[in-house]
């Protein structure tokens, strides 16, 4: 019996959690205020390395680390031109990101609505009680 008919859930279940890895990743990268910054500059058009390092003040390494960052995310991609090494961004992993978190916002804003009201009632409670 062939490995595939006999545990069809084993590739199943890998792909799903290689999903949730790729958006942790993604989600990772994207928590760093550099990075962020830098694909807030790449949105405008295709950039340089020098180009984006001169903006911080951090080092070539560093510089390249942040980068490295962001292209295993596949936020972006990286092309040699000549002696000139090209970033742009790469829109669809951040998308993905974004439909996954625009799920929770409906709950999250339930629930915050939920302590305002809290909030509200037992502000007017308090001012009530002092009359």
């Amino acid at each position: 019996m062939c490995f595939l008919t006999r545990f069809p859930w084993f590739f199943i279940y890998n792909h799903m959690v290689m999903n949730r890895d790729e958006l942790g990743v993604v989600l990772a990268a994207l928590s760093d205020a550099t990075r962020r910054g830098m694909l807030e500059r790449l949105s405008e058009g295709e950039a340089n390395v020098s180009t984006l390092a001169a903006a911080y003040d951090i080092s070539q390494p560093g510089v390249s680390k942040h980068l490295k960052v962001l292209e295993r995310a596949g936020l972006i991609v990286r092309q040699r031109r000549g002696r000139e090494q090209i970033v742009r961004v790469v829109s669809a992993p951040a998308e993905e990101a974004r439909d996954w978190l625009s799920r929770y916002v409906v709950y999250w804003k339930r629930r915050f609505d939920a302590v305002d009201a809290y909030l509200k009632k037992k502000e007017r409670s308090k001012h009530g009680n002092k009359s």
